[in-house]
C-alpha cells in the first residue's frame, strides 16, 4: 500500500450544489447569521450571491447563442445559392461565440462551486461562539468519586493500564511511532466488549450493522465535508488517490451517493464498525500521554438518513442511545450543546457527552452526535422522491463506542490496590469477569 501523506487536492467538480441557492437568493440573512455565529467569513455570502448571478447570466447567454446557432444552421439548406455564403459565415461566427460562451459559463460554474465548497452548513439552534462557549445541558450518571475521602490518589489510565498489562504505548511507539499503542489481554477484550455492546444496542433499535471501508475517494471525503479547514488531519495515499477515514461516518455517508431513497417507511439507519485514523496534527502537547488522542482507534458509529423534517427528532434519538451506552458502563458524564464556532463544517448542531476524568479534574469527550441536515446529501446527491419530485435527505451521525472509553472506565472504576472493577453492563461480554487485577 502507498505511504500515507497529506496535502492532496480534492477532485470535487462532479458534486451537486452544496447549499440551497434559491434559499440564499430569497433570504441571505440566515446565511450571514450562521457565518457570524461560527466566526466565519460573512462576506462569503455576498460573494456567493454574485457568483450565482454570474453563473446564471453566463448560462443564459450561452443557451441563447446556442439556440440562435441551431436556427441559423437549420436555415443553411433552405438558403439560395446567393444567400448561402452569408448564412454559412454567420453560422461559423455563432459557433465560435457559442464555444466562448460555453467556456465562460463553465468557468462561472467552477467559481461558484469553489465558493460553495468554502461554505459551512447553516447552524440550527447551536450557541454562538467558539470552543469554550458550549452550553451544559445536564449532568448524568453517578457523582464523580471523591478519591481523597476514599483515602488514595487515583492513578491515570496509562499507569493503570501498564500495571494491569493491558496497554503498551512504549512498544506501540517502537513499532509505529508516537501515539500508537497495543491493547493486550483484557484491554483488547475490554475494547471488543464495548464495541459488541454497542452493536447489540444498535441492532436492537433497528440499525443495520456494517463493516465499512476505511479508504475512500476524494469525492466521498469532500462530499461529507472533511476536506475543509481541517483537511490536514486526514491521511492521504497519493499513489491511489484515496483517503484514510477518521470515522465510518464518511463511508456510510457515501454508501448511497447518487441514489434516490425510499424513506416512506421511516429512516434508514446503519451502525458502522471500523478502525479510524487521524493525524491529530493540531494537538501537539495536548493529551499526548496514553490513549486519549491517538492516530488509530476503533469506533462504532451510528448513521441515519431521514426526511429533513424528522432530523431534529432523530438527533434526540441518537443522543438517547449514546446515553444508554454510557449508563451501561456506569460513568459520570455531562451533555453539552457545542457552540457554532466549534462545529465541523457539515454539522448544523452537535451534542457531546463528556465523561469525568478524575486524574485531570476535567470532562473528556467520549461521544458526539451531529445533525448535518441536507448538507452532506446535497454534496453527494442523495435524494428522496415525494409527490413526483426529488429533494435532498438529511443525514445524522453519532458515536456509540470507541477506544477512548477505556480511559474513563479505568480511571473511574479503579480501586486502591490498582485493580479495576468491570462495569456490570460489560461483564456478560467478558465471560462474567468482575475485576481486572494488576500483574504480579
Amino acid at each position: 500500500m502507498a505511504k500515507a501523506t497529506v496535502g492532496a487536492p480534492a477532485a470535487l467538480a462532479t458534486l451537486c450544489p452544496m447549499i440551497d441557492l434559491r434559499a440564499l437568493r430569497d433570504d441571505p440573512e440566515p446565511f450571514r447569521a450562521s457565518q457570524r455565529a461560527r466566526g466565519a467569513d460573512v462576506s462569503l455570502v455576498d460573494r456567493l450571491i454574485a457568483a450565482d448571478e454570474a453563473r446564471r447570466s453566463s448560462l443564459g447567454a450561452f443557451e441563447a447563442l446556442r439556440a440562435e446557432q441551431k436556427t441559423v444552421s437549420r436555415s443553411v439548406g433552405a438558403a439560395s445559392p446567393e444567400e448561402r455564403p452569408a448564412v454559412l459565415a454567420r453560422a461559423k461566427e455563432l459557433a465560435e461565440r457559442v464555444r466562448a460562451a460555453e467556456g465562460a459559463s463553465a468557468q462561472a460554474a467552477t467559481e461558484l462551486d469553489e465558493l460553495m465548497m468554502q461554505f459551512a452548513n447553516l447552524i440550527e439552534g447551536a450557541p454562538s461562539g467558539g470552543e469554550e462557549d458550549y452550553v451544559v445541558l445536564r449532568h448524568e450518571g453517578p457523582e464523580p468519586r471523591d478519591f481523597t475521602a476514599e483515602g488514595f490518589e487515583p492513578a491515570d489510565h496509562l499507569a493503570l493500564g501498564e500495571a494491569l498489562d493491558i496497554i503498551d504505548t512504549r512498544r506501540g511507539a517502537k513499532v509505529s511511532g508516537s501515539r500508537f499503542y497495543f491493547l493486550k489481554g483484557w484491554g483488547m477484550r475490554l475494547e471488543l466488549a464495548l464495541m459488541t455492546a454497542a452493536l447489540d444496542r444498535a441492532t436492537a433499535y433497528g440499525f443495520v450493522p456494517m463493516t465499512t471501508p476505511t479508504l475512500v475517494t476524494p469525492q466521498v471525503m469532500g462530499g461529507t465535508g472533511f476536506l475543509g479547514a481541517h483537511s490536514d488531519e486526514i491521511y492521504y495515499l497519493p499513489a491511489d488517490d484515496l483517503y484514510l477515514t477518521g470515522t465510518s461516518e464518511v463511508a456510510l455517508a457515501g454508501y448511497h451517493t447518487d441514489e434516490i431513497l425510499d424513506l416512506s417507511d421511516g429512516p434508514r439507519r446503519y451502525l458502522g464498525w471500523s478502525t479510524c485514523y487521524r493525524r491529530e496534527a493540531g494537538a501537539a502537547g495536548k493529551d499526548t500521554r496514553g490513549i486519549i488522542r491517538v492516530h488509530q482507534f476503533n469506533k462504532a458509529e451510528m448513521f441515519a438518513y431521514v426526511r429533513p423534517e424528522d432530523a431534529v427528532e432523530e438527533h434526540e434519538r441518537l443522543l438517547a442511545l449514546e446515553e444508554e451506552m454510557l449508563a451501561l458502563v456506569d460513568l459520570p458524564y455531562r451533555v453539552i450543546d457545542t457552540a457554532a464556532g466549534d462545529l465541523g463544517s457539515s454539522a448544523a448542531r452537535k451534542f457531546d457527552c463528556e465523561a469525568w476524568l478524575p486524574t485531570q479534574n476535567r470532562w473528556m469527550e467520549v461521544t458526539s452526535t451531529s445533525n448535518c441536515t441536507t448538507f452532506q446529501a446535497r454534496r453527494l446527491s442523495i435524494r428522496e422522491r415525494r409527490e413526483g419530485r426529488t429533494s435532498p435527505v438529511a443525514t445524522l451521525n453519532g458515536t456509540l463506542a470507541t477506544t477512548r472509553w477505556i480511559v474513563a472506565i479505568l480511571e473511574n472504576h479503579q480501586r486502591p490496590d490498582g485493580s479495576v472493577v468491570v462495569p456490570e453492563g460489560l461483564r456478560p461480554y467478558l465471560g462474567g469477569l468482575e475485576l481486572i487485577e494488576p500483574v504480579a
